[in-house]
């Protein structure tokens, strides 16, 4: 998933960004709203602060959904009452007001792609996940999961065959600012390995992090 980032605030910006892309997110960035309209067609979801340089952030969402039905989140200091009603009603798909977390604002992102559209259930090989129904088979058959051990299935069936880092395994199943030694990442993807009854199928890559392997039999 592409976001687009528009803050001019150095001291914000570089932080999220940073923050965005360990929770296994795509970013753009741009400083100014003249930007906005141009780049927002070439990512999923924009997130927009209201104290531009060159524009009220307000107008930039007018202007937006003018032309682009994309998702935005409102991410700003204001957070008067008035602020929040005005930006839901001009076209927001939601509203943040600063200081927030960036795991926070990961998980709205995500729950805003949820209901834009319904995730297709991932197929790969002998495995299928069902994000809506949270449900795991393998060559047809069930398996039970605790939740932990579910987001982590999917964020490695989500591109079979890639090298998913540790980090952005500890950053979108955990936590994005991680300091742990990430032994709990270990023993799951062990008991995974033995639920699924698979073991080859989840690879690892010293030294790097996990794959799924593809048309693995």
């Amino acid at each position: 998933m592409k976001v687009l980032v528009v803050e001019d605030d150095p001291a914000v910006f570089v932080p999220l960004l940073e923050g965005l892309r360990r929770n296994g997110l795509e970013v753009d960035h741009a400083r100014t709203g003249t930007e906005v309209v141009a780049a927002a067609r070439h990512v999923d979801l924009v997130l927009l602060d209201l104290g531009l340089p060159d524009a009220d952030g307000l107008d930039v969402l007018k202007a937006l959904r003018q032309s682009s039905d994309v998702p935005v989140i409102v991410v700003t200091a204001r957070g008067d009452e008035t602020d929040r009603v005005v930006g839901l009603e001009l076209g927001a798909d939601d509203y943040v007001v600063k200081p927030f977390s960036v795991r926070e604002l990961s998980a709205r992102i995500r729950a805003i792609a949820r209901r834009r559209r319904i995730e297709a259930p991932l197929e790969t090989g002998r495995l299928r996940i069902d994000r809506t129904r949270r449900s795991t088979w393998i060559d047809g058959s069930s398996v039970q999961l605790t939740a932990k051990e579910f987001e982590l299935l999917a964020v490695l069936a989500e591109q079979p065959g890639r090298v998913v880092p540790r980090s952005e395994l500890l950053a979108r199943v955990w936590d994005p600012i991680w300091h742990g030694s990430g032994k709990s990442l270990d023993v799951h993807v062990s008991v995974i390995r033995r639920k699924l009854g698979a073991p080859e199928l989840i690879e690892t890559v010293r030294g790097v992090g996990y794959r799924l392997v593809e048309n693995c039999e």
